[in-house]
């Protein structure tokens, strides 16, 4: 796999925001990948050090809709979150710095 491919974006919520002073980044990665794999490929995309891995896999939320024929139930895509802390001797993400 290619790292563009494990890593397809950044999380940017509130709580992962008050993690960027901490070198602590999150991603929405390859549901198929594994820690070692998106490791290597935040060192490879952003030339840092990454000192641990952690995923969980979020499961989607129900949506419900009013139409003119009814109401309609669906579900949003799960997903692969990993949350990423660098070392302490790295530096940080450029990206995530303009943010805070």
């Amino acid at each position: 796999m290619n790292a563009r491919e494990i890593i397809k974006k950044p999380l940017l919520t509130e709580k992962t925001y008050s993690g960027i002073q901490n070198k602590v980044y999150s991603f929405i990665v390859a549901k198929d990948a594994n820690k070692i794999e998106i490791a290597k490929a935040v060192e490879e995309i952003f030339k840092v050090e990454v000192d641990s891995v952690k995923t969980v896999v979020m499961k989607g939320h129900k949506k419900e809709q009013n139409t003119k024929s009814g109401r309609t139930v669906g579900r949003t895509s799960d997903y692969k979150k990993a949350i990423v802390t660098l070392k302490s001797s790295s530096k940080p993400i450029p990206f995530f710095e303009s943010l805070s």
